[in-house]
């Protein structure tokens, strides 16, 4: 049996996962009017058959207007809550993997092409865009339509939208939901000093600045069943001086913790088009690090983590307590397996997959559910 950290069981919440990776939220671009496709159940049921321990499903607009393109997917209606429940039931059919979702607003950054076509604002009379909505109005690109300032109508129905995808995600029986706080979407609008410029209760202090996705937080949890986790995805830096800092995050981290939140998610990025990433292997792992110090709950490394060793390394010394993949597990979606057998550990595979087992890894797999 494997000594590798990695590898060694953990729970968030009241979730037990088999492992430490985590697959994390990708969008696809391939929903239609909000609604999953047999693309995603492509998508994700192979994913779900990786051998890592939670499959997240991509950022779920809680709004129709909340989505970053057309293509995105959504819960906030009966026909987008029943798509989703079939693409679950054909990865359920198949896979005990725990499954997550994300659920998001996208605010200013909203309304824009798929990415393949350049990933461009899209105007409001257009038929594929809308108008999109933020804390102020103060557009992400210089050339893009100023988004609609929130008022208090706008925000109480941006909180029950958040609250009423919760229990839509209860009633599917998804196990874990995530909170979208980062990448310049909406709650990370409300969080950075260069996009929210309210003088009310919602704008200025960190205090205030924090309100608002503090409220979305306790609307989710309240909405979403007790016993299931609930964790947030926060961005520890805009990489713009004068922007949301990782002193900042850790202080929302806290604020998350001390309301209930079972795990935090640190990424970074996404807010400014002026953005310096310093970018390389691990790059974000220290925002995760400095966050697991000043918290008490599981906390998520991301981002360029492409190696075995490496992703040993940040949870065998408590940099991060769990690691997550994006575009390292759509390149290889077997990256658990492959891992496991490095570090001769094993992995649930299904039944059958059996048959392809290396011989020199005689134990990699565990039999599936």
């Amino acid at each position: 049996m494997t000594h590798a950290k990695l590898f060694s069981p953990i729970d968030i919440g009241k979730l037990p996962l088999r492992n430490r990776i985590v697959i994390a939220p990708m969008c696809q671009y391939s929903a239609e009017d909000g609604k999953t496709t047999d693309w995603h159940l492509i998508h994700l049921g192979s994913l779900a058959n990786s051998g890592a321990g939670l499959l997240t499903i991509e950022a779920t607009a809680v709004a129709p207007e909340g989505r970053i393109t057309y293509r995105d997917i959504g819960l906030y209606s009966d026909e987008t809550e029943a798509a989703l429940g079939r693409t679950l039931d054909g990865i359920r059919r198949w896979s005990g993997m725990p499954i997550a979702i994300q659920l998001a607003h996208a605010g200013r950054k909203a309304s824009t092409d798929v990415p393949w076509n350049g990933g461009a604002q899209i105007p409001p009379d257009h038929a594929n865009g809308w108008q999109t909505v933020a804390p102020s109005t103060v557009p992400f690109r210089a050339s893009d339509v100023a988004p609609a300032a929130l008022d208090r109508n706008g925000l109480e129905r941006i909180r029950l939208a958040f609250a009423q995808a919760a229990e839509r995600s209860g009633r599917l029986g998804l196990d874990a939901v995530q909170i979208h706080a980062a990448h310049g979407y909406l709650l990370h609008e409300f969080l950075s000093p260069l996009s929210n410029r309210r003088d009310d209760e919602y704008g200025g202090s960190l205090e205030n600045r924090l309100r608002f996705p503090l409220e979305v937080f306790d609307a989710v949890r309240a909405a979403f069943p007790a016993d299931r986790p609930v964790s947030a995805r926060v961005s520890a830096t805009d990489w713009v001086e004068g922007g949301w800092d990782v002193e900042q995050t850790i202080a929302f981290a806290q604020a998350l913790e001390a309301r209930g939140c079972d795990a935090i998610h640190v990424s970074s990025g996404g807010l400014a088009e002026n953005q310096r990433i310093a970018i390389g292997p691990s790059y974000q792992v220290p925002f995760a690090r400095a966050v697991k110090a000043a918290v008490g709950i599981p906390v998520v490394a991301v981002g360029l983590i492409t190696e075995f060793e490496q992703a040993e390394a940040i949870v065998s010394t408590g940099d991060a307590d769990l690691i997550a993949l994006a575009r390292t597990i759509l390149y290889d979606p077997h990256w658990p397996w492959h891992a496991a057998a490095h570090f001769g550990a094993s992995v649930r595979a299904p039944n059958q997959y059996l048959r392809s087992q290396p011989r020199q890894f005689s134990k990699l797999f565990d039999q599936a559910d």
